[in-house]
């Protein structure tokens, strides 16, 4: 069995962490960005987060694309390289990030049905086309 090619799995995950970060600004500023002023403002939330939350969002989301691209290239032996590995990753991340949040956020009542629906949906493209991009970049040693 091949090892992890590390450096191509950082270096995949950070192409993944930037379609993602680019795909959460749009998400979060344009398509729902009235949306979340609410819920800020709901919440007790200041209307700004701030460029602290902003850096710290940023980076734990290019360590979330690699770590997304560390599980593809974990599951290729098992299911292969190539696209529809790339998918499994990310229907994978996308459960434990996406649909588990927003269905317990629903759950509580914390998350109006619209932005949770618009957000998982957005969600899972973003996830998809972002793994896609990674998985393309890693290659075994």
């Amino acid at each position: 069995m091949n090892k992890i090619n590390l450096g191509r799995a950082i270096l995949g995950g950070l192409v993944t962490g930037l379609i993602l970060n680019i795909g959460e600004f749009v998400l979060n500023t344009m398509v729902l960005g009235k949306d979340m002023q609410e819920f800020f403002k709901r919440c007790g939330f200041p209307p700004d987060p701030g460029p602290t939350f902003i850096a710290i969002a940023v980076v734990i989301t290019f360590v979330l694309g690699i770590v997304i691209v560390i599980g593809y290239a974990a599951i290729r032996p098992r299911f292969g390289p190539g696209p529809k590995t790339a998918v499994i990753a990310a229907l994978f991340a996308w459960f434990g990030v996406y649909l588990y949040q927003n269905v317990i956020g629903l759950g509580l009542g914390i998350m109006p049905t619209r932005v949770a629906v618009i957000a998982m949906a957005w969600g899972l493209v973003e996830y998809i086309i972002g793994t896609l991009a990674g998985a393309a970049v890693y290659k075994e040693a």
